[in-house]
């Protein structure tokens, strides 16, 4: 490709609505172009590195036996309604209607789609197992996209579905995928990790992601040598089992103080001199039991830790998250203002972090303003409903090898779970086994974000310059600048090296503008493929030309003669 025949223009300042250094990067770069809020338009060079990603994704998939098909983008609502979605889903989902009413969605994902589409091909136990994949477009309506190709509206998007007998037999497919997106991820040449993590909405109860890593990740990633996890999911390894026999303690009873002014848990333990792990902090929640009704809960945990509600949520076995209750809902709940809240005699459920087992005694709120409470013993002075592990991880905290936790941003490029018969029962996917009886096909589903791995990719690998392309993934392995394209000679030389490489099967790129050098070079150094060429007239007399590698900026002058081996045995 030559840049003449692009049309391309790249930009010198940053675009003011660029938050990642990758998104301005790609942005002036002319690698995308924003169409509306979350949703852009690939020009060339990421056409390109979608191709390669896209490749390496189908060669490790087909290693393993996986097939490739293409589904619909536009969906009917009433699969949404079968599997039980459509309001989960809710506002993410785009709906619209054909001339004849029938209600549709652009799909955000394609459970639903995959299990109409398999559920008439299997019948008996010989149809099982399979995986089949697709990449496609996907379509989610976003309420605040953002950072480019990260939380896009519009995505493309690989995602694949196993079926199999039995729980077994699918977790060894769920096993396989997962070494298959090792393979993948390893072949960008880009450090990652995989961690335990939260289904979502997809469902399951068995589920990992796959993070590149980068400072400015959305997620932040708690790790030792052999563990890692999202901190939205990483669990507290406590040393004491959690139990609702609390010793008495009867030597101490509660005694009440005034804590005028004293508004936060900070200022408490300045207060009282004592560190904020050794008091106790009540937080509440509002939580749906069924689709009717709601309940107050209330949660006691260290006044340095803070509730995780992903876990509340398991714990209690809910559909949904609990929301927190507002200031207001709270003072009309316990009768006082929230800072001086406490669980002595609070007539609902109330729950307690398992490390609140190491204190003897708790200071608390007094549900009385302007006062708190020391000396307080869980059973004694209030009942427990139950205790657990509910507090976020953090670093520093222990890992379930021993070691301490460790703590590192990453960007979500791919996601795997094991869904089980979530899908199966409702959509009505089932098989008869050996002795004739009816079973329902056990099914994993797999995800990779192609456009958000790219940005990832970029978010990872970059400098004050520009962009740093991995080999694997690099729209072009070359960049010619032909610094004197007025010069016939010189021209030559370059349209000579530039039809030398292509044949070589070397992803070339000549920069044929009738540019300054500099502005060459900067443009070069913007879209950042790893191998440059530069080729004057200065040095084309000299017989030279000049080689940059982008990665560590090294530079050598090489003789023409022997330009195209050097390259050769760079790339």
């Amino acid at each position: 490709m030559k840049w003449s025949e692009t049309g391309l223009k790249t930009l010198r300042e940053v675009p003011a609505d660029t938050a990642l250094p990758s998104h301005a990067l790609l942005t002036r770069g002319g690698f995308i172009k924003k169409l509306t809020a979350g949703i852009f338009t690939y020009g060339p060079f990421m056409v390109r590195a979608i191709h390669k990603f896209e490749n390496i994704v189908r060669e490790e998939l087909n290693k393993k036996n996986c097939v490739e098909i293409l589904m619909p983008m536009v969906q009917p609502t009433e699969l949404w309604i079968q599997s039980g979605r459509l309001n989960i889903y809710g506002e993410l989902l785009q709906k619209m209607k054909n001339r004849t009413g029938q209600e549709f969605c652009l799909g955000p994902t394609h459970e639903e789609v995959i299990s109409n589409y398999v559920k008439n091909n299997i019948n008996s136990y010989r149809d099982l197992p399979f995986c089949l994949y697709q990449i496609q477009n996907k379509f989610r309506d976003e309420i605040r996209p953002r950072f480019g190709l990260m939380r896009a509206r519009e995505f493309l998007m690989k995602d694949a579905y196993s079926f199999d007998l039995n729980e077994e037999q699918a977790k060894e497919s769920y096993k396989k995928m997962e070494s298959v997106y090792q393979a993948i991820f390893s072949r960008l040449n880009i450090p990652f990790r995989t961690v335990k993590a939260d289904s979502g909405e997809i469902g399951g109860d068995l589920s990992e992601e796959f993070h590149i890593l980068a400072e400015h990740g959305e997620d932040e990633l708690l790790f030792t040598d052999s563990f890692a996890a999202n901190r939205e999911v990483c669990p507290v390894y406590f040393s004491q089992e959690p139990t609702s026999a609390f010793p008495p303690h009867k030597e101490k009873k509660p005694e009440e103080f005034s804590t005028s002014g004293i508004k936060t848990i900070e200022q408490l333990s300045r207060f009282l001199s004592i560190s904020t792990d050794q008091l106790v902090k009540i937080i509440f929640l509002s939580c749906r039991i069924d689709s009717d009704s709601t309940q107050n809960i209330a949660f006691l945990l260290r006044g340095s830790d803070e509730l995780n509600l992903y876990k509340v949520k398991k714990h209690l076995k809910l559909k949904e998250a609990p929301l927190f209750l507002t200031a207001q809902e709270v003072k009309k709940l316990s009768g006082v203002d929230p800072g001086s809240c406490g669980p002595i005699g609070l007539s609902i459920p109330i729950y307690m972090d398992q490390e609140l087992k190491t204190l003897s005694y708790f200071v608390t709120g007094a549900n009385k303003d302007h006062y708190h409470i020391k000396n307080v013993v869980p059973e004694r002075d209030f009942k427990v409903s139950g205790i657990g592990d509910f507090r976020y991880a953090k670093p520093g905290d222990k890992g379930p090898d021993n070691q301490v936790l460790r703590s590192c941003r990453g960007i979500e490029v791919g996601h795997i779970f094991y869904l089980g018969d979530k899908y199966s029962k409702k959509m009505n996917i089932y098989y008869l086994d050996q002795k004739g009886n009816k079973q329902p096909v056990k099914m994993g589903c797999y995800g990779i974000g192609i456009t958000r791995t790219i940005q990832a990719v970029v978010e990872h690998s970059h400098d004050k310059n520009g962009i740093i392309w991995p080999k694997s993934i690099a729209p072009f392995l070359v960049h010619i600048c032909l610094l004197n394209p007025q010069d016939q000679k010189t021209r030559e030389v370059a349209n000579q090296l530039y039809q030398s490489l292509w044949k070589k099967g070397i992803d070339t790129f000549l920069d044929d503008r009738d540019e300054k050098p500099g502005v060459k070079f900067k443009d070069a150094d913007l879209l950042g493929f790893p191998l440059r060429i530069n080729i004057g007239a200065r040095d084309r007399i000299k017989g030279l030309v000049e080689l940059i590698i982008r990665p560590t900026g090294k530079r050598e002058k090489v003789p023409t003669s022997s330009t195209l081996e050097k390259v050769l045995s760079c790339v």
